[in-house]
Protein backbone atom coordinates (compact mmCIF):
# COMPACT_ATOMS: atom_id res chain seq x y z
CA UNK A 1 0.00 0.00 0.00
CA UNK A 2 2.84 2.41 0.84
CA UNK A 3 4.43 1.68 -2.53
CA UNK A 4 1.17 2.36 -4.35
CA UNK A 5 0.66 5.59 -2.43
CA UNK A 6 4.18 6.72 -3.33
CA UNK A 7 3.51 5.90 -6.98
CA UNK A 8 0.37 8.03 -7.01
CA UNK A 9 2.32 11.00 -5.71
CA UNK A 10 4.88 10.83 -8.53
CA UNK A 11 4.15 12.82 -11.67
CA UNK A 12 4.93 10.95 -14.91
CA UNK A 13 7.76 12.40 -16.98
CA UNK A 14 6.42 13.72 -20.29
CA UNK A 15 7.52 11.86 -23.44
CA UNK A 16 9.66 14.81 -24.57
CA UNK A 17 11.20 15.02 -21.10
CA UNK A 18 12.25 11.38 -21.49
CA UNK A 19 13.62 11.97 -24.99
CA UNK A 20 15.79 14.82 -23.70
CA UNK A 21 17.21 12.79 -20.79
CA UNK A 22 18.21 9.49 -22.33
CA UNK A 23 21.34 7.60 -23.25
CA UNK A 24 21.08 9.06 -26.77
CA UNK A 25 20.32 12.68 -25.90
CA UNK A 26 20.89 14.94 -22.91
CA UNK A 27 19.96 18.59 -23.47
CA UNK A 28 20.37 21.63 -21.23
CA UNK A 29 19.07 25.20 -21.28
CA UNK A 30 21.65 27.78 -20.21
CA UNK A 31 20.22 31.17 -19.16
CA UNK A 32 22.54 34.06 -18.30
CA UNK A 33 21.59 37.17 -16.30
CA UNK A 34 24.02 40.10 -16.45
CA UNK A 35 23.84 42.65 -13.61
CA UNK A 36 24.61 46.36 -13.49
CA UNK A 37 26.00 46.05 -9.96
CA UNK A 38 28.16 43.67 -7.98
CA UNK A 39 26.19 40.69 -6.64
CA UNK A 40 28.31 39.78 -3.63
CA UNK A 41 25.46 40.67 -1.27
CA UNK A 42 22.82 38.68 -3.19
CA UNK A 43 20.97 36.37 -0.78
CA UNK A 44 21.07 33.45 -3.21
CA UNK A 45 20.11 30.62 -0.87
CA UNK A 46 17.17 32.52 0.54
CA UNK A 47 15.90 33.41 -2.94
CA UNK A 48 16.25 29.85 -4.19
CA UNK A 49 14.53 28.35 -1.13
CA UNK A 50 11.68 30.85 -0.88
CA UNK A 51 11.11 31.81 -4.52
CA UNK A 52 12.67 29.38 -6.99
CA UNK A 53 11.90 25.96 -5.49
CA UNK A 54 8.17 26.65 -4.89
CA UNK A 55 7.63 27.46 -8.59
CA UNK A 56 7.43 23.79 -9.57
CA UNK A 57 7.86 20.45 -7.77
CA UNK A 58 10.21 19.45 -10.60
CA UNK A 59 12.89 21.72 -9.16
CA UNK A 60 12.97 19.49 -6.09
CA UNK A 61 12.53 16.16 -7.91
CA UNK A 62 14.67 13.54 -9.54
CA UNK A 63 13.77 11.25 -12.43
CA UNK A 64 13.18 7.63 -11.37
CA UNK A 65 11.90 4.48 -13.03
CA UNK A 66 8.89 2.66 -11.56
CA UNK A 67 8.19 -1.09 -11.58
CA UNK A 68 6.72 -0.79 -15.09
CA UNK A 69 9.91 0.94 -16.30
CA UNK A 70 8.03 4.21 -16.75
CA UNK A 71 9.90 7.36 -15.68
CA UNK A 72 8.40 9.59 -13.02
CA UNK A 73 9.33 12.66 -11.01
CA UNK A 74 10.09 11.83 -7.38
CA UNK A 75 10.39 14.66 -4.87
CA UNK A 76 13.47 14.66 -2.67
CA UNK A 77 15.05 16.92 -0.08
CA UNK A 78 17.15 19.60 -1.76
CA UNK A 79 20.53 20.58 -0.39
CA UNK A 80 21.03 23.99 -1.98
CA UNK A 81 24.78 23.82 -1.41
CA UNK A 82 24.89 21.04 -4.02
CA UNK A 83 23.27 23.30 -6.61
CA UNK A 84 24.95 26.69 -6.08
CA UNK A 85 28.45 27.14 -7.47
CA UNK A 86 30.72 30.17 -7.06
CA UNK A 87 33.87 30.02 -9.19
CA UNK A 88 37.04 31.64 -7.89
CA UNK A 89 39.29 33.46 -10.35
CA UNK A 90 42.59 35.21 -9.69
CA UNK A 91 42.31 38.55 -7.93
CA UNK A 92 43.46 41.94 -9.14
CA UNK A 93 43.22 41.22 -12.86
CA UNK A 94 41.90 43.38 -15.68
CA UNK A 95 38.38 43.09 -17.11
CA UNK A 96 39.73 41.31 -20.21
CA UNK A 97 41.10 38.51 -18.02
CA UNK A 98 37.79 38.04 -16.19
CA UNK A 99 35.87 38.21 -19.44
CA UNK A 100 37.89 35.33 -20.90
CA UNK A 101 37.71 33.43 -17.60
CA UNK A 102 33.94 33.79 -17.61
CA UNK A 103 33.60 32.64 -21.22
CA UNK A 104 35.81 29.61 -20.56
CA UNK A 105 33.86 28.78 -17.40
CA UNK A 106 30.48 29.14 -19.14
CA UNK A 107 31.56 26.92 -22.04
CA UNK A 108 32.89 24.27 -19.65
CA UNK A 109 29.91 23.99 -17.32
CA UNK A 110 27.42 24.07 -20.22
CA UNK A 111 28.33 20.54 -21.34
CA UNK A 112 29.18 18.95 -18.00
CA UNK A 113 26.50 16.34 -17.17
CA UNK A 114 24.22 17.03 -14.22
CA UNK A 115 24.12 14.20 -11.65
CA UNK A 116 20.93 12.17 -12.03
CA UNK A 117 20.67 11.56 -8.28
CA UNK A 118 19.92 15.24 -7.60
CA UNK A 119 17.34 17.69 -8.99
CA UNK A 120 18.38 18.61 -12.51
CA UNK A 121 19.49 22.23 -12.17
CA UNK A 122 22.39 24.39 -11.03
CA UNK A 123 22.99 28.08 -10.37
CA UNK A 124 26.45 29.59 -10.91
CA UNK A 125 27.18 32.96 -9.33
CA UNK A 126 30.10 34.71 -11.01
CA UNK A 127 30.89 37.84 -9.04
CA UNK A 128 33.58 39.25 -11.31
CA UNK A 129 33.36 42.15 -13.78
CA UNK A 130 33.20 41.43 -17.51
CA UNK A 131 32.81 43.73 -20.51
CA UNK A 132 29.03 43.36 -20.22
CA UNK A 133 28.37 43.33 -16.46
CA UNK A 134 29.68 43.67 -12.91
CA UNK A 135 28.29 40.27 -11.94
CA UNK A 136 26.60 37.34 -13.65
CA UNK A 137 24.28 34.49 -12.71
CA UNK A 138 24.11 31.37 -14.87
CA UNK A 139 21.09 29.08 -14.62
CA UNK A 140 21.75 25.59 -15.96
CA UNK A 141 18.47 23.71 -16.31
CA UNK A 142 17.94 20.27 -17.77
CA UNK A 143 15.63 20.40 -20.79
CA UNK A 144 13.67 17.50 -19.28
CA UNK A 145 12.34 19.95 -16.65
CA UNK A 146 10.54 21.96 -19.32
CA UNK A 147 10.93 23.87 -22.57
CA UNK A 148 12.27 27.39 -22.98
CA UNK A 149 8.80 28.90 -22.54
CA UNK A 150 8.23 27.15 -19.21
CA UNK A 151 11.69 27.62 -17.77
CA UNK A 152 12.10 31.23 -18.88
CA UNK A 153 8.66 31.99 -17.49
CA UNK A 154 9.71 30.35 -14.24
CA UNK A 155 12.92 32.36 -14.01
CA UNK A 156 11.19 35.62 -14.88
CA UNK A 157 8.64 35.03 -12.14
CA UNK A 158 11.55 35.34 -9.67
CA UNK A 159 12.33 38.86 -10.89
CA UNK A 160 10.53 42.20 -10.60
CA UNK A 161 10.31 45.38 -12.61
CA UNK A 162 13.25 47.56 -11.67
CA UNK A 163 11.23 50.79 -11.87
CA UNK A 164 8.24 49.57 -9.85
CA UNK A 165 8.19 46.04 -8.34
CA UNK A 166 4.43 46.31 -7.77
CA UNK A 167 3.80 46.33 -11.53
CA UNK A 168 4.02 43.18 -13.67
CA UNK A 169 6.62 42.71 -16.38
CA UNK A 170 5.20 43.13 -19.86
CA UNK A 171 6.21 41.55 -23.16
CA UNK A 172 5.89 42.36 -26.84
CA UNK A 173 2.71 40.92 -28.31
CA UNK A 174 3.06 37.40 -29.64
CA UNK A 175 -0.33 37.47 -31.25
CA UNK A 176 -0.01 35.80 -34.64
CA UNK A 177 -1.65 37.16 -37.73
CA UNK A 178 -4.65 35.21 -38.89
CA UNK A 179 -3.60 32.88 -41.64
CA UNK A 180 -6.97 31.86 -42.97
CA UNK A 181 -8.48 34.44 -45.37
CA UNK A 182 -11.64 35.27 -43.47
CA UNK A 183 -14.19 37.53 -45.19
CA UNK A 184 -12.80 36.48 -48.56
CA UNK A 185 -14.60 34.85 -51.43
CA UNK A 186 -15.30 31.15 -51.58
CA UNK A 187 -12.59 30.65 -54.20
CA UNK A 188 -10.00 32.50 -52.10
CA UNK A 189 -10.82 30.28 -49.14
CA UNK A 190 -10.78 27.19 -51.33
CA UNK A 191 -7.42 28.18 -52.80
CA UNK A 192 -5.98 28.78 -49.32
CA UNK A 193 -7.24 25.40 -48.11
CA UNK A 194 -5.75 23.57 -51.07
CA UNK A 195 -2.43 25.38 -50.58
CA UNK A 196 -2.49 24.38 -46.91
CA UNK A 197 -3.10 20.73 -47.80
CA UNK A 198 -0.32 20.74 -50.40
CA UNK A 199 2.17 22.54 -48.14
CA UNK A 200 1.39 20.22 -45.23
CA UNK A 201 1.97 17.12 -47.34
CA UNK A 202 5.14 18.58 -48.86
CA UNK A 203 6.63 19.86 -45.59
CA UNK A 204 5.75 16.78 -43.58
CA UNK A 205 7.10 14.45 -46.25
CA UNK A 206 10.31 16.46 -46.48
CA UNK A 207 10.64 16.49 -42.68
CA UNK A 208 10.38 12.69 -42.59
CA UNK A 209 13.03 12.39 -45.32
CA UNK A 210 15.27 14.93 -43.57
CA UNK A 211 15.09 12.86 -40.39
CA UNK A 212 15.92 9.58 -42.08
CA UNK A 213 17.52 9.80 -45.54
CA UNK A 214 18.47 13.29 -46.76
CA UNK A 215 21.61 14.60 -45.07
CA UNK A 216 22.84 18.19 -45.26
CA UNK A 217 26.20 18.77 -46.91
CA UNK A 218 29.28 18.98 -44.73
CA UNK A 219 30.12 22.67 -44.51
CA UNK A 220 31.94 25.17 -42.25
CA UNK A 221 28.88 25.06 -39.94
CA UNK A 222 28.30 21.28 -40.03
CA UNK A 223 31.16 18.94 -39.19
CA UNK A 224 29.01 15.81 -39.44
CA UNK A 225 30.80 14.41 -36.38
CA UNK A 226 28.49 11.93 -34.65
CA UNK A 227 30.17 12.68 -31.33
CA UNK A 228 30.05 16.47 -31.52
CA UNK A 229 28.11 16.61 -28.24
CA UNK A 230 31.25 15.38 -26.46
CA UNK A 231 33.49 18.03 -28.00
CA UNK A 232 34.40 21.33 -26.26
CA UNK A 233 32.17 24.27 -27.16
CA UNK A 234 32.29 28.05 -27.19
CA UNK A 235 29.42 30.39 -26.29
CA UNK A 236 29.40 33.96 -27.59
CA UNK A 237 26.82 36.54 -28.59
CA UNK A 238 26.21 39.85 -30.30
CA UNK A 239 23.50 42.49 -29.85
CA UNK A 240 21.25 44.33 -32.30
CA UNK A 241 18.94 47.29 -31.73
CA UNK A 242 15.29 46.25 -31.93
CA UNK A 243 14.47 49.78 -33.16
CA UNK A 244 16.75 49.22 -36.16
CA UNK A 245 15.09 45.88 -36.85
CA UNK A 246 11.71 47.62 -36.71
CA UNK A 247 13.02 50.18 -39.21
CA UNK A 248 13.91 47.37 -41.63
CA UNK A 249 10.54 45.73 -41.03
CA UNK A 250 8.67 48.94 -41.86
CA UNK A 251 10.69 49.60 -45.02
CA UNK A 252 10.24 46.08 -46.40
CA UNK A 253 6.66 45.44 -45.29
CA UNK A 254 7.52 42.13 -43.61
CA UNK A 255 7.43 40.85 -40.02
CA UNK A 256 10.03 41.20 -37.27
CA UNK A 257 10.54 37.45 -37.43
CA UNK A 258 11.22 37.67 -41.17
CA UNK A 259 13.89 40.32 -40.61
CA UNK A 260 15.64 38.54 -37.74
CA UNK A 261 15.60 35.16 -39.46
CA UNK A 262 16.79 36.72 -42.73
CA UNK A 263 19.72 38.42 -40.97
CA UNK A 264 20.69 35.18 -39.23
CA UNK A 265 20.51 33.16 -42.45
CA UNK A 266 22.40 35.81 -44.43
CA UNK A 267 25.13 36.08 -41.79
CA UNK A 268 25.45 32.30 -41.68
CA UNK A 269 25.89 32.11 -45.46
CA UNK A 270 28.46 34.94 -45.41
CA UNK A 271 30.47 32.98 -42.85
CA UNK A 272 30.19 29.79 -44.88
CA UNK A 273 31.37 31.62 -48.01
CA UNK A 274 34.29 33.21 -46.15
CA UNK A 275 35.47 29.86 -44.80
CA UNK A 276 34.80 27.86 -47.98
CA UNK A 277 33.51 29.62 -51.09
CA UNK A 278 31.85 26.45 -52.41
CA UNK A 279 29.63 26.16 -49.33
CA UNK A 280 27.64 29.29 -50.19
CA UNK A 281 25.43 27.10 -52.39
CA UNK A 282 25.54 23.92 -50.32
CA UNK A 283 22.36 22.18 -49.16
CA UNK A 284 21.95 23.44 -45.60
CA UNK A 285 18.94 23.28 -43.31
CA UNK A 286 18.05 25.00 -40.06
CA UNK A 287 16.15 22.92 -37.53
CA UNK A 288 13.86 25.51 -35.93
CA UNK A 289 12.45 24.65 -32.49
CA UNK A 290 8.87 25.88 -32.07
CA UNK A 291 6.59 26.34 -29.09
CA UNK A 292 3.35 24.45 -29.81
CA UNK A 293 1.27 26.28 -27.20
CA UNK A 294 -1.48 28.53 -28.54
CA UNK A 295 -0.54 31.50 -26.38
CA UNK A 296 -0.13 35.22 -27.04
CA UNK A 297 2.42 35.98 -24.34
CA UNK A 298 3.88 34.86 -21.03
CA UNK A 299 1.39 33.98 -18.31
CA UNK A 300 1.77 33.61 -14.56
CA UNK A 301 3.20 30.32 -13.39
CA UNK A 302 -0.19 29.46 -11.86
CA UNK A 303 -1.78 29.85 -15.29
CA UNK A 304 0.95 27.84 -16.98
CA UNK A 305 0.37 24.97 -14.57
CA UNK A 306 -3.36 25.13 -15.33
CA UNK A 307 -4.08 22.86 -18.30
CA UNK A 308 -7.17 24.76 -19.47
CA UNK A 309 -5.54 28.17 -19.41
CA UNK A 310 -2.16 27.27 -20.94
CA UNK A 311 -3.39 24.87 -23.63
CA UNK A 312 -1.40 22.08 -22.00
CA UNK A 313 0.50 21.41 -18.74
CA UNK A 314 3.66 23.22 -17.76
CA UNK A 315 6.60 21.41 -19.28
CA UNK A 316 7.85 20.54 -22.75
CA UNK A 317 5.39 21.61 -25.46
CA UNK A 318 7.51 21.92 -28.57
CA UNK A 319 8.19 20.52 -32.00
CA UNK A 320 10.62 21.27 -34.80
CA UNK A 321 10.49 22.47 -38.37
CA UNK A 322 13.05 22.07 -41.17
CA UNK A 323 13.72 25.40 -42.88
CA UNK A 324 16.12 25.52 -45.86
CA UNK A 325 18.79 28.22 -45.59
CA UNK A 326 18.62 30.25 -48.84
CA UNK A 327 21.68 29.82 -51.01
CA UNK A 328 24.03 32.71 -51.60
CA UNK A 329 24.05 33.60 -55.31
CA UNK A 330 25.46 36.73 -56.98
CA UNK A 331 22.09 38.54 -56.90
CA UNK A 332 21.72 38.02 -53.16
CA UNK A 333 25.29 39.17 -52.54
CA UNK A 334 24.70 42.43 -54.41
CA UNK A 335 21.19 42.86 -52.98
CA UNK A 336 21.07 41.45 -49.42
CA UNK A 337 17.39 42.41 -49.07
CA UNK A 338 16.66 39.42 -51.31
CA UNK A 339 17.53 37.27 -48.31
CA UNK A 340 14.80 38.93 -46.27
CA UNK A 341 12.24 38.51 -49.04
CA UNK A 342 13.26 34.88 -49.58
CA UNK A 343 12.96 34.21 -45.87
CA UNK A 344 9.59 35.99 -45.79
CA UNK A 345 8.30 33.74 -48.59
CA UNK A 346 9.61 30.58 -46.92
CA UNK A 347 8.04 31.46 -43.57
CA UNK A 348 4.70 32.43 -45.17
CA UNK A 349 4.62 29.11 -46.95
CA UNK A 350 5.43 27.25 -43.74
CA UNK A 351 2.56 29.08 -42.00
CA UNK A 352 0.16 27.41 -44.44
CA UNK A 353 1.24 24.01 -43.20
CA UNK A 354 0.34 21.66 -40.37
CA UNK A 355 3.66 19.81 -40.63
CA UNK A 356 4.75 20.86 -37.12
CA UNK A 357 1.65 19.31 -35.53
CA UNK A 358 2.02 16.16 -37.63
CA UNK A 359 5.68 15.85 -36.65
CA UNK A 360 4.71 15.94 -32.97
CA UNK A 361 2.00 13.32 -33.57
CA UNK A 362 4.50 11.10 -35.41
CA UNK A 363 6.91 11.24 -32.47
CA UNK A 364 4.10 10.30 -30.08
CA UNK A 365 3.13 7.31 -32.21
CA UNK A 366 6.74 6.21 -32.56
CA UNK A 367 7.17 6.47 -28.80
CA UNK A 368 4.19 4.19 -28.16
CA UNK A 369 5.28 1.65 -30.76
CA UNK A 370 9.06 1.61 -30.37
CA UNK A 371 9.71 3.19 -26.97
CA UNK A 372 11.18 6.46 -25.73
CA UNK A 373 14.80 5.53 -26.42
CA UNK A 374 14.02 4.91 -30.10
CA UNK A 375 12.45 8.38 -30.38
CA UNK A 376 15.47 9.95 -28.66
CA UNK A 377 17.69 8.29 -31.26
CA UNK A 378 15.35 9.60 -33.99
CA UNK A 379 15.63 13.18 -32.67
CA UNK A 380 19.40 12.88 -32.35
CA UNK A 381 19.63 11.65 -35.94
CA UNK A 382 17.43 14.55 -37.09
CA UNK A 383 19.76 17.05 -35.40
CA UNK A 384 22.93 15.52 -36.82
CA UNK A 385 21.52 15.46 -40.35
CA UNK A 386 20.72 19.20 -40.21
CA UNK A 387 23.21 22.10 -40.25
CA UNK A 388 22.12 24.23 -37.31
CA UNK A 389 19.50 24.50 -34.58
CA UNK A 390 17.67 27.84 -34.24
CA UNK A 391 15.48 28.83 -31.31
CA UNK A 392 14.11 32.08 -29.91
CA UNK A 393 12.35 33.54 -26.88
CA UNK A 394 10.74 36.89 -26.15
CA UNK A 395 11.91 38.74 -23.07
CA UNK A 396 10.46 41.66 -21.08
CA UNK A 397 10.21 45.20 -22.40
CA UNK A 398 11.08 46.76 -19.02
CA UNK A 399 14.28 46.35 -17.04
CA UNK A 400 14.16 43.61 -14.42
CA UNK A 401 15.80 43.34 -11.03
CA UNK A 402 16.60 40.46 -8.70
CA UNK A 403 16.47 41.44 -5.04
CA UNK A 404 17.12 45.07 -6.03
CA UNK A 405 20.00 44.11 -8.33
CA UNK A 406 19.19 45.58 -11.80
CA UNK A 407 19.55 43.13 -14.69
CA UNK A 408 21.49 44.72 -17.54
CA UNK A 409 21.34 41.86 -20.06
CA UNK A 410 19.74 38.48 -20.66
CA UNK A 411 20.50 35.68 -23.10
CA UNK A 412 20.25 31.91 -23.38
CA UNK A 413 21.45 28.92 -25.38
CA UNK A 414 21.02 25.16 -25.67
CA UNK A 415 23.82 22.73 -24.82
CA UNK A 416 24.42 19.00 -24.90
CA UNK A 417 23.23 18.36 -28.46
CA UNK A 418 25.26 16.81 -31.30
CA UNK A 419 25.08 19.83 -33.61
CA UNK A 420 28.05 22.08 -34.45
CA UNK A 421 26.04 25.31 -34.25
CA UNK A 422 23.09 26.53 -32.18
CA UNK A 423 21.72 30.03 -32.77
CA UNK A 424 19.54 31.36 -29.94
CA UNK A 425 17.69 34.66 -30.18
CA UNK A 426 16.20 36.66 -27.30
CA UNK A 427 14.84 40.16 -26.87
CA UNK A 428 15.16 42.22 -23.70
CA UNK A 429 14.71 45.91 -23.04
CA UNK A 430 15.00 47.04 -26.66
CA UNK A 431 17.97 44.82 -27.48
CA UNK A 432 18.08 41.57 -29.43
CA UNK A 433 20.83 39.17 -28.30
CA UNK A 434 21.89 36.52 -30.80
CA UNK A 435 23.87 33.78 -29.06
CA UNK A 436 26.07 31.19 -30.76
CA UNK A 437 26.93 27.83 -29.26
CA UNK A 438 29.69 26.51 -31.50
CA UNK A 439 31.86 23.43 -31.76
CA UNK A 440 35.23 24.62 -30.51
CA UNK A 441 38.09 24.22 -32.96
CA UNK A 442 35.70 23.71 -35.86
CA UNK A 443 33.75 27.00 -36.01
CA UNK A 444 35.57 30.32 -35.67
CA UNK A 445 33.10 32.13 -33.43
CA UNK A 446 34.78 35.52 -33.85
CA UNK A 447 34.51 35.38 -37.64
CA UNK A 448 30.94 34.13 -37.32
CA UNK A 449 30.08 37.12 -35.12
CA UNK A 450 31.77 39.44 -37.62
CA UNK A 451 29.80 37.98 -40.54
CA UNK A 452 26.54 38.25 -38.60
CA UNK A 453 27.30 41.88 -37.77
CA UNK A 454 28.12 42.55 -41.44
CA UNK A 455 24.86 40.92 -42.51
CA UNK A 456 22.89 43.19 -40.19
CA UNK A 457 24.69 46.35 -41.35
CA UNK A 458 24.37 45.50 -45.06
CA UNK A 459 20.66 44.73 -44.75
CA UNK A 460 20.01 47.84 -42.65
CA UNK A 461 21.87 50.14 -45.02
CA UNK A 462 20.12 48.67 -48.07
CA UNK A 463 16.71 48.99 -46.41
CA UNK A 464 17.33 52.61 -45.42
CA UNK A 465 17.97 53.50 -49.09
CA UNK A 466 14.37 52.61 -49.94
CA UNK A 467 12.43 55.88 -50.25
CA UNK A 468 9.42 56.49 -48.03
CA UNK A 469 6.10 55.94 -49.72
CA UNK A 470 4.07 59.09 -50.14
CA UNK A 471 0.32 59.20 -50.56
Amino acid sequence: MEYEKEEQLQEPVSPIGQYFNSSSLCLYIIAVLEFEVSIDDLQAFTLLRDVFLPISPRFSSIMVQDKNEDKRWKQVDVNLKDHVKKPIFSKGKKVEFYDKSFQDYLSTIAIEPLPQGKPLWEVHIVNYPTKNSLGTIIFKLHHALGDGYSLMGALLSCLQRADDPSLPLSFPSLKPSKLEPYNKSFWRKFSWTMSSVFNTASDFGWSVLKSSIIVDDKTPIRSGDEGADFQPISISNIAFSIDHIKDIKSKLGVTMNDVVTGIVFYGTRLYMQEMDSKSKTSNSTALVLLNTRNVEGYQSIDDMLNTKKSKGPWGNKLSFLHVPIPKLNENRISNPLEFIYDTHNIINRKKQSLAVALTGTLLDIEGKLRGQEAVAQHIRRTITMSSTVVTNLVGPVQQMSLANHPVKGLYFTLAGGPESLVISIMSYMGVLRVTFKTEKGFIDEQRLESCMQSAFEMIYQSAMKIPHETN
